[in-house]
């Protein structure tokens, strides 16, 4: 059985993202920008105890342009599909492998869907390849390094 989700403020899920994301860095690392910009929810997935073991950022973000969907041709000029793109995503290391992450991301998606995306997309760590294609996206461009947390790829779903 999934983990139960819920849609909450980000106060409900900062101590996870902080602690599993920020480990060892000053509080304000662990508060992005996005948290403050209209359309941006977060979604928290809860252990039998009632604690937050799982959770995920979202909020609207244009897919990049110069980056295609596999089988998409860019054109020059043409607006992007509507897109929420998702950060901060977290397990607590105890409940890792369990589900949660699964969970939160599935949550969101279909969120987004209800918001009007018709695409979902992240800069996802290499080293979590596997789950995103398992959850059905696809690695897009070159990896490319995000200091100092180490390489990614843009990664890409269709919604809906």
């Amino acid at each position: 059985m999934e983990p139960p989700t819920k849609i909450v403020p980000v106060g409900e899920i900062f101590a996870l993202r902080w602690a599993v994301l920020r480990t060892g860095l000053p509080r304000e690392t662990a508060v992005y920008p996005e948290d403050a910009q209209e359309g941006t929810f977060h979604v928290a997935a809860y252990d039998d105890a009632g604690t937050v073991a799982g959770c995920v950022t979202f909020f609207p973000e244009p897919f990049p342009r110069e980056t295609a969907f596999p089988g998409e041709t860019v054109v020059p000029g043409e607006a992007a599909a509507p897109a929420y793109r998702f950060r901060g995503m977290a397990s607590a290391p105890e409940a890792r492998g369990q589900g949660y992450g699964a969970a939160v991301l599935r949550a969101g998606l279909a969120e987004a869907a209800v918001r009007g995306a018709r695409l979902a997309w992240c800069n996802g760590r290499t080293s979590a390849r596997g789950f995103y294609e398992h959850q059905g996206f696809n690695a897009t461009g070159e990896e490319f390094e995000i200091a100092p947390i180490g390489p990614h790829h843009v990664f890409v779903t269709k919604l809906g």
